[in-house]
């Protein structure tokens, strides 16, 4: 690996290689392992970009910001963080668009554009996030079914679930692909039809004919007063703050599933500019239009919204909707909804296992994780890389008592901040992407551009990282420190750190590669020529045409 690091720091590029038995531990492979399969078809990465990133952060966890904050701040900050999402997606587009190689994953072009010591840090940074955000989707799942009354344990139906999802997950992709797509087109017609609904509850449509419009803006308000200090201006800008860091749980991780499908995809430099381009507006939509439905329909001090809340927020009765929707005096569609919450958790958990799994991969191939995680089974499943990544879910079984739900609040709220932590890399890795381009003279020629940069980078860099920084602001008020909040907010940094320097002062490796020695070409023939091979199918009738469209 040292030797590998030594070639990088003279400026020669490593050959390209492929399925090397003899490749060290810790050398930048070219092209990956090509044990994988590109099984994922269009429709398939159209619905896992959209629909997997869709989880209990929107259908649940939007009723604990609410309840914080008020319907305004809650508006404005999932308004301001699609922004921050759209650079962030157009940069990993704009990367894995022209490098769709097998194996790709975000810490590979971290690792490859930035230099190997950041690469490793990152990845196990999102490989631990993802692994983390699987149990806690699948704890929402079992609690949300704990909303229809029942005496079997929620333990039984979090062992239920983790085996359906580890079943998707080690077949075939195809199989998780598939999957993927019905759940996420049942996430996506609930949460259109909510939106219906709440437009329809806006007039006075429902039952009662009560006419809301913004009644809860007004009583109790759009904005729960006092926040933090007696100042009311300075009282709503930290309630629009703390709303930020709060949607991005609803919204981190979800850009990096259209670059983790990337190698697994079929067409992939047709396929990953459309679902970029169709993502953020997509997502802007229901993240957006949803969050207005939510505070016109329910007030922040509602006693049902603040009893689920107390009650931990992570089960059905919590959830906005669905208190939106008995009040309303709408009997039955509460049960349809909580039955769309639950689909939508275990559509990301399932997600996050495809996500995880494939990182991990992605580092075992580049040698800086161990070399097993990178064997494929005969259907191209990274079986190893898959099982381990599923493992850390058992951790959802913390919640069955006190103690361990505590400990577990803490692994999962570091995942947010891991994930602002990983973007703001993610910006860095993409400057440095376009910079090589250029000092080659193809920036111009790149397969997919995109608008607003590099200013976009800057942009989200400089937003993300003062939300890193400030993500645990509130903790520093008189009378609100606690030694465990501190440490959910900041340790991450000292994870990311100790992972850093421990293997840049163990492998030595450089601080940054130069930007006239990044490799910008190893994988490129192949995705070149894929591309050129690549025949568009056309619309045999007038129903594929609307469904091409719409996907």
């Amino acid at each position: 690996m040292k030797d590998s690091f030594k070639v990088m720091e003279e400026g020669v590029q490593p050959e390209p290689q492929y399925d090397d038995p003899k490749a060290v531990q810790g050398e930048v492979i070219g092209p990956h392992n090509t044990n994988t399969q590109r099984g994922l078809s269009s429709r398939h990465i159209q619905f896992l970009a959209l629909g997997g990133c869709i989880g209990t952060g929107l259908f649940v966890g939007s009723g604990a910001a609410l309840s914080t904050v008020g319907p305004a701040p809650l508006l404005m900050g999932y308004i301001a963080m699609s922004t921050v999402v759209y650079f962030i997606m157009n940069m990993l587009g704009e990367m894995t668009t022209y490098l769709p190689v097998r194996g790709v994953s975000v810490p590979y072009f971290i690792n490859r554009f930035t230099e190997p010591s950041l690469g490793f840090a990152v990845g196990y940074n999102y490989w631990y996030s993802f692994s983390m955000l699987l149990a806690s989707e699948v704890t929402a799942a079992g609690l949300v079914i704990e909303y229809w009354p029942s005496s079997v344990s929620v333990g039984v139906w979090i062992a239920i679930i983790l085996i359906v999802i580890l079943f998707l997950n080690i077949v075939a992709v195809s199989w998780y692909g598939e999957a993927e797509f019905w759940f996420a087109s049942l996430k996506i017609i609930a949460i259109i039809g909510l939106i219906i609904l709440g437009v329809v509850l806006f007039f006075g449509g429902g039952p009662t004919h009560d006419r809301l419009g913004f009644r809860y803006w007004q009583r109790p308000g759009a904005f729960v007063e006092p926040y933090l200090v007696p100042s009311v201006n300075t009282g709503r800008f930290l309630a629009f703050w703390t709303a930020l860091i709060k949607s991005g749980f609803s919204f981190i991780f979800s850009p990096e599933l259209i670059t983790t499908a990337a190698g697994e995809a079929v067409s992939p430099r047709r396929n990953i500019p459309k679902a970029t381009n169709r993502f953020i507006y997509r997502l802007f939509a229901f993240y957006v239009l949803g969050s207005l439905v939510i505070g016109v329909t329910v007030a922040y001090n509602d006693k049902n919204l603040l009893q689920g809340v107390a009650n931990g927020g992570s089960g059905a009765g919590a959830s906005p909707f669905v208190i939106g929707i008995q009040n309303a005096g709408i009997t039955g569609l509460n049960h349809v909804i909580n039955a769309a919450i639950l689909i939508s958790a275990f559509s990301s958990g399932n997600s996050w296992v495809y996500a995880g799994s494939r990182t991990l991969y992605s580092m075992a191939c580049e040698g800086q994780a161990p070399k097993f995680f990178a064997r494929c089974n005969k259907n191209g499943v990274p079986y190893n890389a898959v099982l381990i990544t599923w493992s850390i879910g058992l951790l959802s079984f913390l919640n069955l008592s006190a103690s361990g739900s505590t400990v577990f609040y803490w692994f999962t709220n570091i995942t947010t901040i891991g994930g602002f932590i990983s973007w703001v890399l993610v910006g860095i890795a993409y400057l440095r992407f376009r910079g090589a381009l250029e000092f080659h003279g193809m920036l111009e020629s790149r397969p997919f551009k995109t608008p607003f940069q590099p200013y976009g980078a800057y942009y989200a860099m400089g937003f993300i990282s003062l939300l890193a920084i400030t993500n645990g602001y509130t903790i520093f008020f008189p009378g609100s420190f606690t030694a465990s909040d501190f440490l959910v907010s900041y340790i991450v940094f000292v994870i990311f750190f100790v992972l850093y320097f421990g293997h840049k002062i163990y492998y030595k490796t450089p601080w940054m590669i130069k930007v006239s020695e990044i490799d910008i070409f190893s994988g490129k023939e192949e995705i070149d020529r894929l591309e050129e091979e690549d025949v568009e199918p056309q619309p045999r009738n007038w129903l594929e045409r609307v469904w091409w469209w719409i996907a």
